[in-house]
């Protein structure tokens, strides 16, 4: 088996993990907390629409060589407001990369973390040098937005 690379970031939410589960389980809404322009759904999943199954899509704000790389991920489980998984299947250069966004309640909201593995290929370790800065910053960004979105909804 190869090697795999790791990125991850974490980061406590002042919100409830319902509130964070709105924004990180329905890609339409990356936009407008995190690194994308755009997104949306190629298909629906298996028994809800954006369930285990389902394809989505998002395109980065941000440059790569000449263009704004779209990702194509295939949703692999969704436990609403617990877990949400992964998998990458086209738009960038990464082998077997899966990730999951685990939402932990804890006593001061929601531990929220974002892990991904995926094979150590040429391509694959280029990748990984921006995932190392994006990964916190979509954290904090999805963090921040929903606690904009639920201020009161711990108190």
């Amino acid at each position: 088996m190869m090697n795999q690379l790791h990125v991850e970031a974490e980061q406590t939410a002042d919100a409830t993990p319902e509130a964070i589960w709105v924004l990180v389980s329905d890609a339409t809404r990356y936009p407008e907390w995190g690194p994308w322009s755009a997104a949306g759904y190629q298909r629906p999943g298996e028994t809800s629409p954006r369930g285990a199954g389902a394809v989505q899509w998002l395109r980065s704000s941000r440059r790569a060589y000449l263009r704004y790389p779209t990702s194509i991920e295939r949703i692999l489980a969704a436990e609403e407001g617990r877990r949400l998984a992964y998998t990458v299947i086209g738009g960038i250069p990464v082998r077997n990369y899966r990730a999951e966004v685990t939402l932990t309640p804890v006593a001061d909201g929601t531990r929220v973390r974002w892990a991904a593995t995926w094979d150590a290929t040429v391509a694959g370790r280029i990748v990984r040098r921006g995932l190392r800065k994006v990964y916190p910053q979509i954290v904090a960004g999805l963090v921040a937005a929903a606690e904009k979105q639920d201020p009161a909804g711990l108190r």
